[in-house]
């Protein structure tokens, strides 16, 4: 079995079986990648099937040093996963990673806006052009409803239910759910819908996306990390912003405001209670506040 194969493989296992997004799916090919360079540029010829653990530390202890820790521990578990599925479909009989020990990290938060925050980098929108109304559409969209960058750019026209006042999300691993949508929200997508979105020339295959660039397609995740980068920086924010960002900050400002955690977990789309309780880092004035609220002996 060549590296190729094995790792063509693995991509059409992760997409069918697992029905993981191309963006997932590219994020554990590439540990396997650098794997393949790296022994290209050793020069060691052995297969997926008959390396051994020994190769696969001398590679993680190259690779140590030029990666942070997070990066090596999620090179690892990368690399655990493509090895067990070579063990699923009996390509080997061990996997050369069990013994490797993954570097202590620990828990990596985001960086969280304020309100006052969001509506100043908002406030940099230009609304004299029309690309301005998509923008503040988008960004609303991300904070009023935590979604992925992914999740916004792929929303369809089709997927806004706003008479029940719902859209439509198809998340990670292709699996759907429905979140609210407030009465401002609904306003701001249908003025971007109705007034800008009609003067736009859509191209073939694009005609039920909601979010369209200039062309008339889909926009990109990096031109919505472009334009939200620009609008921090121009409302002199120092810090560091993504589209992440704007989710981290709509899950935190949930609860701050007494949201039950539950509720945030369906509404972000997390399969386990644990990893929204990562989002989760409430200072303790506000505990102390849920305290004094809600135990019966206040």
């Amino acid at each position: 079995m060549t590296w190729k194969n094995a790792l063509t493989d693995y991509q059409y296992f992760l997409k069918i079986e697992r029905g993981l997004s191309e963006n997932s799916i590219k994020a554990y090919s590439q540990d396997i990648q650098k794997l393949i360079t790296f022994l290209t540029d050793q020069e060691l010829k052995v297969s997926p099937d008959d390396i051994d653990s020994e190769i696969i530390e001398k590679f993680i202890y190259d690779s140590a040093k030029t990666v942070a820790p997070r990066s090596q521990a999620r090179m690892i578990s990368g690399l655990r996963n493509f090895f067990d599925y070579l063990i699923f479909e009996d390509y080997r009989k061990e996997n050369p990673t069990d013994l490797l020990e993954a570097p202590k990290i620990g828990r990596k938060l985001p960086d969280t806006l304020s309100e006052e925050e969001i509506n100043e980098i908002i406030a940099q929108i230009d609304l004299s052009k029309p690309e301005g109304e998509r923008n503040r559409a988008m960004i609303e969209t991300l904070y009023s409803c935590g979604l992925r960058v992914t999740e916004m750019i792929q929303l369809q026209i089709s997927d806004l239910f706003f008479e029940e006042g719902f859209i439509r999300v198809i998340g990670k691993g292709n699996k759907q759910r429905f979140v609210p949508i407030n009465s401002f929200m609904i306003r701001l997508i249908e003025n971007y819908k109705d007034l800008i979105r009609t003067s736009i020339k859509v191209q073939k295959g694009f005609e039920d996306t909601l979010f369209l660039n200039r062309r008339g397609k889909q926009l990109s995740r990096n031109m919505v990390f472009m334009i939200l980068k620009d609008l921090t920086e121009k409302a002199g924010i120092h810090k560091t912003v993504s589209p992440h960002t704007l989710r981290h900050s709509f899950a935190t400002h949930l609860l701050e405001n007494g949201a039950d955690l539950r509720a945030i977990q369906q509404m972000l789309g997390h399969e386990s209670i644990t990893t929204t309780e990562i989002y989760m880092h409430l200072d303790k004035s506000h505990l102390k506040k849920v305290v004094e609220k809600f135990h019966p002996r206040k």
